[in-house]
């Protein structure tokens, strides 16, 4: 009876840990990029934070995908004056799952955070 629950509580602190560390990275990326002064500036600073996320919670790279969209849409994102929402997805695999046969994949679960920002509508100006 022992062994199911001390799973259990290593399975929900891989769990937890991905997903601050999901949430921690878009809401550092979202006010990084929107307070970036140009778009250059943006993308190194969204780089470096999710460089820093990835080490600081042990998240695979490889695993985490990063997406940057801007409200209203259309041209460039991110632009002055637009609503930035920045959304960190990962896999978290389950310990003990040997990789065979994809089994660690298929025993895994999909952690996603979303983080939303105003841009100033004097970005970029400079």
């Amino acid at each position: 009876m022992l062994v199911p629950i001390v799973y259990l509580v290593i399975a929900l602190g891989a769990i937890q840990e991905q997903s601050l560390g999901a949430e921690s990275g878009a809401r550092h990326i979202a006010r990084a990029v929107a307070t970036a002064p140009d778009e250059a500036a943006a993308r190194e600073r969204a780089e470096a934070v999710l460089g820093s996320i990835v080490a600081e919670y042990g998240m695979d790279a490889g695993d985490v995908d990063l997406a940057v969209t801007c409200a209203p849409a259309g041209g460039a994102c991110p632009r002055a004056g637009a609503t930035l929402t920045v959304t960190v997805r990962t896999r978290v695999a389950l310990p003990l799952v040997p990789p065979i046969l994809g089994l660690d994949r298929a025993a895994s679960i999909p952690i996603e955070a979303s983080s939303a920002q105003r841009v100033s509508r004097l970005w970029g100006a400079s």
